[in-house]
């Protein structure tokens, strides 16, 4: 049986949303685990910023989500601000242990109706639809902040650097752009091996700015 392909993401991503909404079809069978990161993390490890913390980036890349999502008939309607805290929701996706469930419920409450993902109302929500209402006292537990943590820093250890991110067999496919070359990766693993797609495994840089 293949290993299952891990998709990592954090509910502050509106392309996670699209993204998820393609994830059963692109996989075709294969299983899944579905991995909370935090975002802040990632793009701190990596030197980056995300497109909300770039002024003239961030209005850009709110229309294309919504653009994106249409265009792939994906329901998106934006929380009542962004980018806004994931932490209560990551931790509690933690607690449930990334169950299918409890993590289509957030993205369909957070992002396809538009709500708050700190709402109480939102997070039992979440819960309930693990069968596991108790979990949301799990999101003030210290070894759930661990967990999330250390989830954090395995994705970081496999080369994810943003979400969402489908890790599969080793090779990362970062954000919802990327599903239909994780789709054509899983029906021919020899992709990446031949041709131009190999070169670019060995490709330099020729130059490097100075920051």
């Amino acid at each position: 049986m293949a290993a299952p392909a891990l998709w990592y993401f954090d509910i502050v991503s509106p392309f996670a949303h699209i993204a998820l909404a393609r994830l059963d079809a692109v996989l075709a069978g294969r299983p899944v685990r579905l991995r909370p990161v935090v975002l802040g993390a990632l793009l701190k490890h990596w030197g980056q910023l995300g497109p909300a913390e770039i002024a003239p980036k961030r209005l850009h890349t709110y229309r294309l989500a919504l653009h994106t999502a249409r265009q792939q008939g994906v329901t998106l309607r934006f929380p009542p601000g962004h980018p806004f805290n994931p932490l209560p929701m990551q931790r509690l996706l933690t607690a449930l242990e990334g169950e299918a469930e409890a993590v289509r419920t957030a993205f369909r409450l957070v992002w396809g109706e538009g709500r708050d993902a700190g709402d109480p109302a939102v997070l039992a929500a979440v819960a309930a639809a693990a069968g596991q209402p108790e979990a949301v006292e799990a999101i003030a537990y210290q070894s759930v902040k661990d967990q999330l943590r250390q989830t954090t820093e395995e994705a970081i250890a496999a080369g994810v650097f943003g979400v969402p991110s489908l890790v599969v067999d080793g090779e990362v496919f970062w954000g919802a752009d990327a599903m239909a070359l994780a789709g054509d990766y899983l029906a021919d693993p020899s992709l990446f091996a031949r041709g131009e797609m190999a070169r670019l495994a060995a490709l330099p840089a020729s130059v490097q700015r100075r920051l």
